[in-house]
């Protein structure tokens, strides 16, 4: 199938690029491009102009900084994986980058893009909702930044205006006493994940005093639960909160039992991991 007709701009510049999505209600942002073309050519998505922002300059970025790191919003998924910088600043990123598609969409897909396309089947979403980062927005109104926790509006539904540019995401880095752990149960590596559960874990001494999970394609949003009062159940508690569904994949069962599987097995492991960060700069 072909995608339906369409308007093609490729700006050279980040205010002529947002002047064209002022002026075009129907216009959609083109970067990597492996949400949306597949989208387009099912039919799915039928825009009235394709704004393709990759010829904008200093949007490339993986910058690393003492509170975190910021990703622009043309960095494939390829380039913040192979940043070690990155990778030591907030070693989630890596952990779940690592399970993002193949090599050759990693290549071309963006981790911004995947964060604004907002599917729950998706890690990047998860990953950013779970370490409480944010978005940096442009739009001819100016520019805003938009918590993780308000980005996510429905499912593939973020709160980005349709004439608005997610120009940076911000993943803060990972915190003295803090650990982080991620596995997924796919078919295939590579392919969606029939669950996907990321744990964020703080410590002093050995005592958890935060907990909080994070789960991929399981509710229909990228859902977060805090756990911290659950530690010896925390798949129990998570459960409360998921909405599990059928599709053509797995059975709502499936995946809650994946749940089950899963949630205790990664908290351990990034309490583990903490606890191990927590011992490196004790005995340096």
């Amino acid at each position: 199938m072909k995608p339906a007709p369409f308007a093609y701009l490729r700006p050279s510049t980040l205010e002529e690029a947002l002047a064209a999505l002022a002026g075009e209600q129907g216009a959609k942002v083109l970067a990597g491009g492996q949400s949306l073309v597949p989208l387009l050519n099912m039919r799915l998505a039928a825009p009235s102009m394709l704004v393709d922002i990759n010829a904008l300059p200093d949007l490339g970025h993986v910058r690393v900084a003492e509170d975190g790191v910021r990703v622009g919003a043309l960095a494939r998924h390829a380039e913040v994986l192979a940043s070690a910088e990155a990778a030591h600043a907030q070693p989630l990123l890596g952990m779940a980058l690592s399970h993002v598609a193949h090599p050759t969409i990693r290549n071309r897909g963006t981790t911004v893009g995947s964060i604004v396309h907002a599917d729950a089947a998706a890690e990047m979403p998860m990953v950013l909702r779970l370490l409480e980062g944010s978005v940096d927005v442009a739009s001819v109104r100016g520019r805003r930044t938009v918590p993780a926790a308000e980005l996510f509006a429905g499912p593939l539904e973020s709160t980005l205006g349709h004439d608005e540019i997610a120009v940076q995401a911000f993943f803060p880095g990972l915190a003295p006493g803090a650990g982080v752990a991620f596995q997924e149960i796919a078919r295939r590596h590579g392919d969606y994940a029939l669950v996907g559960v990321a744990a964020h874990v703080e410590t002093e001494g050995d005592a958890v005093t935060r907990a909080r999970l994070g789960f991929v394609s399981v509710s229909d949003v990228p859902t977060v639960v805090d756990v911290t009062d659950a530690l010896d159940d925390p798949a129990g508690t998570a459960l409360t909160e998921l909405e599990p569904a059928d599709d053509i994949h797995a059975t709502a069962a499936y995946r809650a039992h994946l749940v089950r599987v899963l949630a205790p097995r990664v908290l351990a492991a990034a309490t583990d991991h903490a606890r191990s960060r927590a011992g490196e700069a004790i005995h340096p």
